[in-house]
């Protein structure tokens, strides 16, 4: 059974950085595409970053330049992390897994909600002005 399993949220001044993980387990990581969510209440969620089977990445235009997503293959691990946060950055974080249209791992070139099958619950980012 696929399971992710987000950390690392918590509250920030903004300015500062967090580092985000997501604990895989259940399936081969490596034939995965994941990626990062967030949503805010009363709003869609939205693509954040990706990562492929063989480590191409992802970015969303707000995020690029700040944000980093990597992955631990050895240690099923995803990261995300983010610097320079600003207020706007604040929601729900999710780590999201899916196979790819191939089932090998490659993500698509957009980062949908849709085409992810597999979530975590979630993990909180509050950034301060």
């Amino acid at each position: 059974q696929v399971q992710v399993v987000e950390s690392g949220g918590g509250s920030v001044q903004a300015g500062g950085s967090l580092r985000l993980s997501c604990a895989a387990s259940g399936y081969r990581y490596s034939r995965y595409c994941m990626a990062w969510f967030r949503q805010v209440p009363g709003k869609e969620r939205e693509g954040v970053a990706q990562i492929d089977n063989v480590g191409h990445t992802g970015y969303v235009e707000f995020v690029e330049g700040r944000f980093t997503v990597s992955q631990d293959r050895a240690k099923n691990t995803l990261y995300l992390q983010m610097n320079s946060l600003k207020p706007e950055d604040t929601a729900m974080y999710y780590c999201a897994a899916d196979r790819g249209p191939s089932g090998l791992g490659y993500c698509r070139s957009a980062i949908r909600p849709g085409d992810f099958g597999y979530w975590g619950q979630g993990t909180q980012v509050t950034v301060s002005s």
